[in-house]
């Protein structure tokens, strides 16, 4: 199962070392960092560099998404680009295509770590470009020109020219959409990805290091994105980065160590699913009846609480919890829509109704558009599971998740769900009348106006947290078990 790889694969571990922000960007609202060509003073090593940064991908649309850009010719001859390709290839470019991946990137739920070593000065060609992922080269590709590379060649990386993270100035509108952590420009030195990160000696999955004692040389910069009110702060002391349409409110706690449930992209129905602003905010392009969205990231006992926001003119929604097992039973429906053993869920509704396994009921508590409603989700290790629910920080029916399961409706009416199936937060959508923003804690998908944590100090909600209950995060499922 995909969500079951995306765990195993998410920094879920210890680290000793933690990221502790990120930066979310976004295509629709133009979001991009660079530091203009007018604020670099003098060139620097064109042959000899290196670029390591982490990035976590939210939208999966099919378009070049730019990661990187360096140059400001109108042609491919004086640029230097890193790009998700339109089949979700990794690319890296200048005046010719000299690296396409056969590998494809399209897990939005994973951390990926990637590191660009050059050195042109290289007697060996196929040296003068080298490709990292995750801590291993990469050595298949469809497309591999670097035996065209001139040794010696000058790149327009560490130039004084415009450099810019998220988009291209080439092609404008090709904006990236994701995370990006721990963005590093090494200007005279071709490092290694050990440099950056290291296997976790348990686990085996990359991880990051502490990078404070690199040389980033005359041009290189390091971008941590800690300073809500300097993004663009390059904490390696040189001239700091632009910002536009970037805001404090962009700055997320995802990170390469600690990351976070998000609305999962790639499980779409048919294209219906509008997913933006870091897969926190969701949308139908039409009137498609009922259709449901899960998380991406799985558990199968513990305690777990997120918030969903009705945005403007949201009515037919249901927000709650469903298995992310046999996805073809639910996904077409309604949460709790289906009464058969592979798709055990439970909805609350707009109207006031809950819906389970096929039933329902009435909770005589409606919402609509501006409404934050809180779901907290028990599953025991004895594998019965309740649900609780809040509208704008009160719980309904007298319920109290932190004293106990009083008031809480069983998930399957008292009975212990089956103890193979992964669950995850989810939401149910009808027509295309306004969005509705999930926060799992990592990246809020609405303003928070008072700041909550769990008690392990992770996430970010409107309202307090039950006690004993937590952000659903590789940190606490490591902790926690899930």
């Amino acid at each position: 199962m995909a969500f079951l790889e995306r765990n195993a694969n998410s920094g879920s571990v210890s680290t000793g070392y933690d990221v502790d922000n990120s930066l979310k960007l976004e295509s629709n609202n133009t979001e991009r960092v660079n530091k203009a060509a007018g604020t670099i003073s003098g060139a620097g090593n064109r042959r000899t560099f290196t670029i390591s940064f982490w990035t976590k991908r939210t939208e999966i649309n099919g378009v070049k998404q730019y990661l990187f850009e360096a140059g400001n010719s109108d042609s491919n001859t004086d640029r230097f680009t890193l790009r998700f390709g339109t089949g979700d290839t990794f690319d890296i470019q200048s005046q010719n295509t000299w690296l396409v991946t056969n590998r494809k990137f399209r897990d939005t739920s994973a951390w990926y770590h990637f590191v660009i070593k050059v050195d042109t000065t290289d007697g060996t060609a196929a040296n003068r470009i080298k490709l990292y992922v995750n801590g291993v080269e990469e050595t298949s590709f469809s497309t591999d020109n670097r035996g065209s590379i001139n040794q010696n060649h000058d790149f327009p990386v560490n130039n004084t020219e415009d450099h810019i993270i998220g988009n291209s100035q080439i092609e404008g509108s090709k904006y990236y959409n994701g995370y990006i952590a721990e963005w590093i420009q090494l200007d005279g030195t071709a490092a290694a990805p050990t440099d950056f990160g290291e296997f976790d000696a348990d686990s085996g999955i990359w991880k990051p290091i502490d990078v404070s004692g690199l040389t980033f040389g005359t041009n290189g910069f390091y971008l941590d994105f800690e300073d809500s009110s300097n993004l663009g702060n390059d904490a390696s002391g040189g001239t700091d980065f632009t910002l536009t349409n970037v805001a404090a409110a962009d700055q997320a706690t995802d990170t390469p160590t600690n990351n976070f449930c998000l609305l999962n992209g790639p499980q779409q129905v048919q294209s219906r699913f509008v997913i933006t602003d870091g897969a926190t905010t969701v949308n139908l392009t039409g009137d498609h009846n009922y259709r449901t969205i899960a998380g991406d990231m799985g558990f199968q006992h513990g305690k777990w609480y997120a918030e969903f926001k009705m945005g403007s003119g949201r009515v037919q929604t249901i927000v709650g919890m469903t298995q992310l097992d046999d996805t073809r039973s639910w996904q077409d429906t309604y949460i709790g829509g289906v009464s058969n053993s592979t798709a055990y869920g439970m909805g609350h509704s707009y109207d006031g109704y809950f819906y389970r396994n096929g039933g329902s009921g009435a909770i005589g508590v409606s919402w609509t558009a501006g409404d934050i409603v809180g779901i907290a989700i028990r599953i025991n290790d004895d594998g019965t599971g309740f649900m609780g629910m809040s509208k704008n920080g009160t719980w309904m029916n007298s319920q109290n998740p932190s004293a106990g399961t009083t008031g809480m409706l069983g998930l399957a009416y008292g009975s212990a769900l089956p103890s193979h199936l992964h669950h995850s937060f989810a939401v149910t959508l009808r027509h295309d009348d306004g969005p509705v923003y999930a926060n799992f804690g990592g990246f809020p998908g609405f303003t928070i106006s008072s700041g909550n944590t769990d008690a392990n100090g992770y996430g970010n909600f409107e309202y307090e947290v039950p006690t004993g209950y937590y952000a659903l995060c590789s940190k606490n499922l490591g902790e926690l078990g899930g």
